[in-house]
């Protein structure tokens, strides 16, 4: 008896604790576009806690470009949204830092170019 206790309790389904992973970013990784956007937007696969995320973006010389803290999109909070200085053409690089709101952390980093 305690063999078939221990087996069910060995296959009952675990909660899943997923992370906040990046599924799409506009402007899009590796983009080339052709006008600069007014704002980064990322979409996540969790919803997100915008009090303990961060979003840096910065040109090739190291300057942040990023104008104010993310917010989450108004009935979404798997999108964040950052608003963007005036971006001149040139290459960018965005380096973020995710707490989903099962508190998991995930981060990373990717590149877009404006106007080339």
């Amino acid at each position: 008896m305690k063999n078939l206790a221990l087996l069910l309790a060995l296959l009952a389904p675990l909660p899943a604790f997923a992370h906040a992973q990046l599924l799409k970013a506009e402007p899009a990784v590796g983009a080339v576009v052709a006008s600069a956007p007014t704002q980064l937007i990322l979409h996540f696969s969790e919803g997100v806690e915008p009090a303990f995320t961060t979003v840096a973006v910065t040109s090739a010389s190291g300057a942040r470009m990023d104008d104010g803290a993310p917010h989450t999109a108004a009935h979404d909070n798997k999108t964040l949204l950052i608003g963007l200085k005036p971006l001149p053409s040139g290459d960018y690089r965005v380096e973020w830092h995710a707490t989903s709101v099962d508190t998991h952390k995930t981060q990373g980093a990717f590149g877009f170019t404006v106007g080339r």
